[in-house]
């Protein structure tokens, strides 16, 4: 069964935006391509490895980038959410334009909780990166979303609660366990009439 790209790139992102150095198995150079050239761009060191890809970043050097989402083979509109996280952490004005669906900025009104500086125009989403993050009590808007909400969660700074997570679990299998085990300090906890 070939890689969910998707869920590759967001512990790509993931391992940027914390820093990382983490080898990302079976994941396809190909079939992350647009991907990968915008983490490259941003000045994240890319490693095609025998059995997957390689993430290596040092936050201090992440500049910022443009990005324009494309149906396949372009950049993928399921990797806006997490990519903005990863333009929050560059010093510098980032700008996302979403060609592909309407409305879908709404994980940054979120991500506004914690600290991130952006402007919505229409399709085009503006970020202003390089600061540092608050953790707070957000919830996830849609299946992207939740992954970005808990990525930022890592790197801000005290405690961050995502609610709404059953997004989540449509698109990622044992998410916060994967987090876990590379070292996140991180915990899925269940209350009445909502998962967190």
């Amino acid at each position: 069964v070939v890689q969910d790209r998707i869920e590759a790139g967001t512990f790509m992102i993931g391992t940027a935006m914390t820093g990382g150095d983490v080898l990302i198995e079976d994941a396809i150079w190909e079939h992350n391509r647009p991907l990968l050239s915008k983490m490259q761009e941003m000045g994240v060191t890319v490693t095609e490895e025998e059995n997957g890809i390689r993430i290596q970043s040092d936050i201090s050097k992440l500049r910022p980038v443009t990005v324009i989402t494309l149906p396949y083979p372009g950049f993928p509109t399921d990797m806006q959410a997490q990519f903005t996280a990863l333009m929050a952490m560059a010093k510098g004005e980032s700008t996302m334009i979403e060609t592909v669906f309407e409305n879908r900025f709404q994980h940054l009104e979120e991500m506004r909780r914690m600290g991130v500086h952006s402007d919505i125009m229409r399709d085009t989403a503006r970020i202003v990166g390089g600061e540092s993050f608050q953790g707070a009590e957000v919830m996830s808007t849609d299946l992207r979303a939740s992954a970005t909400l808990v990525l930022m969660g890592l790197v801000a700074e005290g405690e961050t609660k995502v609610s709404k997570l059953s997004h989540l679990d449509r698109g990622y299998y044992q998410f916060h366990e994967k987090l876990v085990a590379l070292g996140a300090d991180v915990k899925r906890v269940e209350e009445e009439d909502d998962e967190n």
